[in-house]
């Protein structure tokens, strides 16, 4: 019996004893594992905090903050998907909901932390004493490579931080980032003073460790030595010109908006350069005053922040389609948790890990809308439940990556998606 054969029959089984308490429909179209997709990019974009699905992808009942309602904040508008709607600060995405799937019914089981919580949405994994996990962009760096040449694999634009990075992998398949649009990445040139007489001492300084370094250290040293040699190619004007977005008619960056959007702007042209996997963050500038973490009154001015997203999203999908690379391209919006329905004593939301949204559009998926159902109150996946691994097999298969394909750390296999399974409706 096969692997995806075993694992088909494992779910039905399953699902007829109840095991999850869920129902049978909820392992139907997810069972093909050898699904494959055309994407040729990924611009994922992460909002740092914890987006509240009940006021954004998945609205509810209205509530009242005051009374102690559970219950939406906002109320909720139609979509261009009979049936979807979302939260009415939405109202750019809404019109292109044709083009999106909003995930409804992802799950984890890291609720307080923040940090655990980051890693378990950039690596897939739980935090391990003994393994440095990579994340999706490194694994998809590793697998796919640049899409062309003089490009980097992996860009992040906002902090470095190891659940980012490319742990196992090694730095080869690190990201390149920066932090402020206006110009292009740290590290590409030698900082003030380092001068060429001074870089070639450093070389013959590292030509000696060589001579000294056992064979783990070689394979590292020579890692180095790749990446610097990259790092060299990317510090001329071909790669640099891509950050010079006053190439661009003034028209369309007032379209996405401020320094978000034009962080969603640089991301296009990096894919077009030939960028594989671009991570995008949202909240470095704490629009609202507390990010997507919206404790207390951090929530009144939380619409700020959607409103944002809502206009950088919406036209990055109709850019996208304009230049025909909407297909190619899958946009991936993903986030810590979700938040409760109930209110805190301050008027804002927890955290919640049992269901929460995650955003795929584009990518030459076959959307819908939606996906996944929640509870009357968006506390319990109802159907089709997608774990963070079945979320993350969904994205390498659409970007060709076999999500069932073993990694490896040194002997150790370590399967990419720690056994997810694609959502299969996309892929129709």
């Amino acid at each position: 019996m096969s692997q995806s054969t075993r694992r088909r029959f494992l779910q039905t089984s399953a699902a007829g004893v109840g095991a999850l308490s869920l129902p049978t429909a909820a392992f139907g179209e997810t069972a093909d594992t050898h699904l494959k997709g055309k994407a040729e990019h990924v611009i994922s974009i992460w909002l740092g905090g914890g987006m509240g699905q009940m006021d954004t992808f998945d609205p509810k009942r209205r509530g009242d903050p005051k009374a102690k309602v559970a219950g939406s904040y906002y109320d909720a508008i139609d979509t261009s998907v009979p049936g979807v709607q979302v939260c009415e600060h939405l109202s750019g995405v809404a019109q292109q909901m044709d083009h999106v799937t909003a995930v409804r019914s992802v799950h984890h089981d890291v609720i307080d932390e923040h940090a655990a919580a980051t890693n378990r949405m950039h690596t897939g994994r739980q935090i391990s004493g003994t393994v440095t996990y990579p994340s999706l962009g490194s694994i998809i760096s590793h697998e796919r490579g640049s899409a062309g040449d003089g490009a980097p694999p992996y860009v992040l634009i906002g902090y470095p931080n190891v659940t980012r990075g490319p742990g196992f992998l090694g730095a080869k398949h690190g990201y390149l980032y920066l932090t402020d649009t206006s110009q292009g990445p740290a590290g590409l040139s030698p900082p003030p003073g380092i001068s060429d007489s001074r870089r070639e001492r450093r070389q013959a300084y590292l030509t000696e460790l060589r001579k000294t370094a056992s064979a783990a250290d070689i394979k590292q040293i020579a890692e180095y030595d790749e990446v610097i040699q990259e790092s060299w190619k990317l510090s001329g004007p071909h790669f640099g010109s891509v950050f010079q977005l006053d190439e661009e008619p003034d028209d369309l960056r007032n379209r996405y908006g401020g320094e978000f959007g034009q962080r969603c702007l640089l991301s296009r042209r990096l894919v077009e350069r030939g960028v594989r996997f671009v991570e995008v963050s949202h909240n470095l500038n704490f629009l609202n005053g507390s990010g997507w973490d919206v404790h207390n009154n951090g929530i009144v001015n939380q619409h700020k922040l959607i409103s944002e997203l809502d206009q950088a999203l919406a036209t990055m999908i109709e850019d996208l389609r304009e230049k025909q690379i909407l297909d190619k391209t899958l946009i991936l919006v993903t986030t810590e948790f979700g938040r409760p329905s109930d209110f805190d004593s301050g008027g804002g939301r927890g955290h919640q890990g049992t269901a929460f949204s995650c955003v795929l559009a584009g990518g030459g998926l076959s959307h819908c809308g939606a996906y996944g159902e929640t509870d009357e109150m968006s506390k319990r996946v109802v159907t089709d439940p997608v774990s963070v691994p079945d979320l993350f097999a969904t994205v390498c298969a659409a970007v060709g990556v076999d999500p069932e394909k073993n990694l490896y750390d040194g002997d150790r296999p370590i399967p990419i998606t720690d056994r997810g399974v694609p959502i299969a409706k996309l892929f129709g």
